[in-house]
């Protein structure tokens, strides 16, 4: 049996993923501002999480890390009746697009099979039978964290909004993809109270060295070549990752049920910049002894089916539940660089 805690009288939410990049930037932050939480914290520890991402809430008494995979369907029931579940943030996910090029298979079993299993086992749990919840289950809620990679590529204009029809063009967007048909099936089929918001792309600290943003840094601080696809003109919105944090909270406590909202944080750059900036940064922070970062800049052959643009539409959600990226590109690349050079370790 699991351990309790003490807790009797808070909510407990189960929020997998939190040792992964923005699990644990969200889990710190969700603990800080809501007191009448505890989570339980279901990571695998792949190559892409860490306790050592958590290190801010290793002592508290309301959050609770089990190592699991979301697969593991015997797991997943025992965490529902030993803890009564009363909400699932669901962040877990196989998330880089080179991976899921190189190994489709584990980003089906992660990211569709997985989604299924938390479904399945949410809905068993909280419903007598498709649309009647258990007496004072009524309120529970299924929160499944998406990407904006489902709706494929953008041309030159337009940005993707919640009625953008599905066209992924990797397997690791077709994997979320087909999550999001599941957590919508749930909601249609069994009254399941569901949320799903598709994001764009996250940075922050505690990233993981195989993304663009801190592998540019750690090549820029070891000497190495700093290595951009193509032409590096593929466009992306850029959210900073606490930005992100708020809205998966305002989303998971006022969002209307059944309802898709788009998280963006209106940065539209692309790689180019973005790594050009980092030097600028890292040139004024950190000078080499001679030169300029910048110096280590590459152009390498492209990522099979790069997709070229991606930017949101936040509209509905800045609307509808009053939510603002606070960060603008700048300041959040600030942050996120002098972050690295205080925590690189070489890694």
């Amino acid at each position: 049996m699991f351990e309790k805690n003490g807790s009797e009288n808070l909510k407990t939410i189960l929020v997998t993923g939190c040792a992964g990049f923005i699990g644990s930037n969200f889990v710190p932050y969700f603990l800080n501002r809501h007191k009448e939480y505890r989570v339980i914290n279901l990571d695998a520890l792949t190559y892409a999480g860490s306790l050592q991402n958590l290190e801010e809430i290793k002592n508290s008494k309301r959050h609770i890390f089990v190592k699991g995979r979301i697969e593991d369907r015997k797991l997943i029931d025992k965490l529902f009746t030993a803890y009564n579940i009363a909400g699932v943030i669901h962040l877990a996910a196989e998330s880089h697009v080179d991976n899921s090029i190189k190994n489709p298979e584990i980003f089906i079993q992660t990211n569709v099979v997985g989604t299924f299993t938390l479904l399945d086992a949410a809905y068993k749990a909280w419903m007598e039978k498709p649309f009647i919840y258990k007496k004072g289950y009524e309120e529970y809620r299924f929160h499944h964290i998406s990407t904006d990679e489902v709706y494929g590529t953008l041309g030159e204009n337009g940005l993707f909004s919640e009625s953008t029809p599905y066209a992924p063009n990797s397997p690791y967007a077709a994997s979320k993809a087909a999550s999001d048909f599941l957590v919508r099936s749930y909601h249609h089929t069994y009254g399941l109270n569901t949320i799903i918001t598709n994001c764009s792309n996250n940075y922050g600290p505690k990233q993981h060295n195989e993304k663009l943003i801190p592998n540019s840094i750690k090549c820029a601080l070891e000497g190495k070549d700093i290595s951009i696809y193509g032409d590096g003109k593929n466009i992306r919105d850029w959210l900073y990752v606490e930005d992100h944090c708020t809205g998966i909270d305002i989303a998971f406590h006022k969002g209307k049920s059944g309802q898709t909202y788009n998280i963006g944080g209106r940065n539209e750059l692309d790689n180019n910049y973005i790594v050009n900036k980092i030097c600028e940064i890292l040139d004024r922070e950190h000078p080499k002894a001679k030169g300029s970062y910048k110096e280590q800049i590459v152009f390498t052959e492209d990522r099979a089916g790069h997709d070229r643009r991606y930017a949101i539409d936040a509209s509905k959600i800045e609307t509808e539940l009053d939510w603002r990226a606070v960060e603008d590109f700048e300041s959040g690349m600030e942050k996120t660089v002098k972050w690295y050079l205080k925590n690189y370790q070489g890694q």
